[in-house]
């Protein structure tokens, strides 16, 4: 039986500038960094969730890709925002949104209220969409 999610990948094309902004700009702790040889296993996770890693997935590794055309291809889609994104659970969307912008993170969509909660997006260097999301109390 499945018990939770370990691991998710965004996918990136330089993993010290992704390093740099998910740790600096988002919060985010390294969990691993080490060179496999065929590629670069960097995950990081957030203080409040560490049992729930970010692989940051450079675009180009064999493992991750397969061939160049298709690592052309994912890059094209990562720079559209369609290939990798996640949504961050957050306590204070409008908070996050003041520290984010101070920054100098990308908002692709101001805090809005919504149904469910409020949230916002952002884009990470490479073209991924990432939600903050504050759910209404139950």
């Amino acid at each position: 039986m499945f018990t939770d999610i370990a691991i998710t990948p965004m996918y990136v094309t330089d993993q010290d500038a992704a390093l740099a902004f998910y740790t600096e700009k988002l919060g985010f702790a390294v969990e691993t960094d080490v060179d496999l040889g065929n590629m670069r296993w960097l995950t990081v996770t957030l203080p409040a969730a560490p049992h729930r890693a970010v692989l940051l997935q450079r675009i180009g590794d064999a493992t991750a890709t397969g061939s160049a055309e298709t690592a052309d291809l994912l890059r094209e889609l990562t720079e559209r925002g369609t290939s990798s994104w996640m949504i961050l659970a957050s306590d204070d969307v409008d908070a996050d949104h003041a520290r984010l912008r101070a920054a100098g993170v990308e908002i692709v969509q101001e805090p809005t209220t919504r149904p469910y909660g409020r949230d916002m997006a952002l884009r990470d260097p490479f073209g991924n969409q990432i939600r903050v999301t504050q759910y209404l109390e139950e």
